[in-house]
């Protein structure tokens, strides 16, 4: 069946996904569909899903069922992205709303069928039956070939037909704000115990530099947000083991005002790629730390201690002092114990982070940790969640509050509404500011007031 009219992607998840879902929405507009208003508008609606962990399975399949409630009975809802890629058999049968499930690099629409073969128009006849002109009729001429599909899916710089389509590199329109994010790779080539990721991402696959910068000057952004499963580890699977994200970082801020790099593995966060993100101007640190304690951290596979964590971040900030922190930390990771969790409490307490995230432990099937032992009751992974946002949410207030009266640089994003280096778009808190300045504009402005994790600015 062809598709025609109009489109509507709703996003769900990271930032990765919304990169995906701009690049999804290229692929439509080229197939000739066009923006609608909104799901009950359009004719197909599309949702791009997250299965990073069980809430956000959750939140999919929500999103999902109420999707199939908004959109108009003719129209088709398809369904995409982690969850479509994880559990696509699972999900065609549990979820008969969907018209299609459609896993990374499947086509979301068909392609126009072909032309039905015609003849060309036949005014005046130039061979007609032998009666009339009393010999036998010349053989007719050939049927025109029928027209080829459109492809639905461009990749930079050459056509792909659509069941190869690759996401990575598909074009994408420009951005409609003063910021985009920007993905420079695919997949992950580590193991932590927790994380599904590698088993239906794939392997890390970088794209090439010069790719990553042309979609950069074409988005017409201030701020580029580069974003990856593992951002550091860049250029590593493009030959010679050599991470690039030091020269990308800096190719990238010859284009654009501001780079933003989310997010980075303690573990490679080497003297230069400090020193590259602080020249930036944006000395945002979005550090994976998911705990401070080294046993625990040992069952998680990964690396780190909170002492190490505390001496990196000390050693930004004697290079920057205006550098901003972000982590996030897993809760009830299997075999956390009461002293696991006094030690990043402590943490906190000394490290004084701009922002943190916490998540309980989810068990995912076919990782490391669903097979360990020592879980921890959802019960007792409540408690020491709500302890933890208890200790961490005056530190933020404090931080902000310590920025009254400070001169800041400040990216207005939309009329009212903006962000300096310390606040990264969609996660962290943002700048009230005047509402004449145009959305684009980078505008030094002194903060007048604090409120909890925002702040206003004249």
């Amino acid at each position: 069946m062809a598709e025609a009219g109009s489109y509507h992607i709703e996003t769900l998840g990271c930032p990765k996904n919304q990169v995906d879902s701009d690049k999804l929405e290229g692929t439509l507009a080229a197939a000739g569909l066009a923006r609608a208003d909104g799901p009950a508008a359009a004719d197909v609606v599309v949702v791009n899903t997250c299965a990073f962990i069980e809430e956000a399975r959750r939140e999919s399949v929500d999103a999902i069922l109420a999707l199939a409630e908004a959109k108009r009975p003719s129209a088709r809802l398809v369904v995409t992205g982690c969850l479509a890629e994880r559990y696509g058999d699972e999900l065609a049968q549990a979820l008969p709303e969907a018209d299609r499930i459609a896993g990374f690099g499947a086509p979301l629409i068909d392609p126009p069928p072909p032309a039905a073969p015609t003849r060309s128009p036949d005014p005046a006849p130039a061979y007609l039956p032998a009666t009339t002109l009393g010999h036998s009729p010349g053989p007719a001429p050939p049927d025109p070939p029928p027209p080829h599909p459109a492809p639905v899916a461009v990749e930079l710089g050459a056509r792909r037909p659509p069941p190869e389509m690759d996401l990575l590199n598909l074009p994408r329109p420009p951005s409609p704000r003063p910021w985009a994010y920007v993905k420079i790779a695919e997949g992950c080539d580590r193991a932590c115990g927790f994380c599904a990721i590698p088993g239906f991402r794939g392997p890390q696959r970088s794209r090439p530099a010069e790719a990553i910068l042309d979609e950069v000057a074409a988005l017409g952004v201030k701020e580029a947000v580069l974003v990856a499963q593992d951002l550091a580890s860049y250029g590593r699977d493009q030959g010679q083991g050599r991470r690039r994200i030091v020269p990308l970082i800096e190719a990238a801020a010859e284009i654009v005002d501001r780079v933003r790099l989310l997010y980075l593995y303690p573990s490679d966060l080497t003297g230069k790629l400090i020193e590259a993100v602080i020249a930036t101007g944006v000395a945002y640190f979005d550090l994976s730390l998911q705990h401070v304690s080294a046993p625990l951290l040992r069952r998680m596979r990964r690396w780190g201690s909170g002492p190490r964590f505390l001496e990196r971040i000390a050693a930004i900030r004697r290079a920057e002092p205006d550098a901003a922190f972000r982590s996030s930390f897993i809760v009830g990771y299997p075999g956390e114990t009461e002293a696991d969790h006094d030690e990043l409490l402590r943490f906190l307490e000394e490290a004084q982070l701009d922002w943190c995230g916490f998540f309980a432990y989810s068990e995912e099937a076919g990782t490391h940790a669903a097979g360990l032992d020592g879980k921890v009751s959802a019960g007792l992974r409540a408690d020491r969640l709500a302890e933890l946002r208890e200790l961490q949410d005056p530190i933020t207030a404090c931080r902000r509050d310590l920025l009254v009266g400070r001169r800041i640089e400040v990216l207005v994003d939309e009329p009212g509404s903006g962000r300096t280096h310390r606040e990264a778009p969609e996660i962290d808190g943002l700048v009230r500011v005047p509402e004449h300045l145009p959305a684009g504009t980078i505008a030094p402005l002194t903060v007048t007031a604090s409120a909890g994790i925002d702040l206003t600015a004249a």
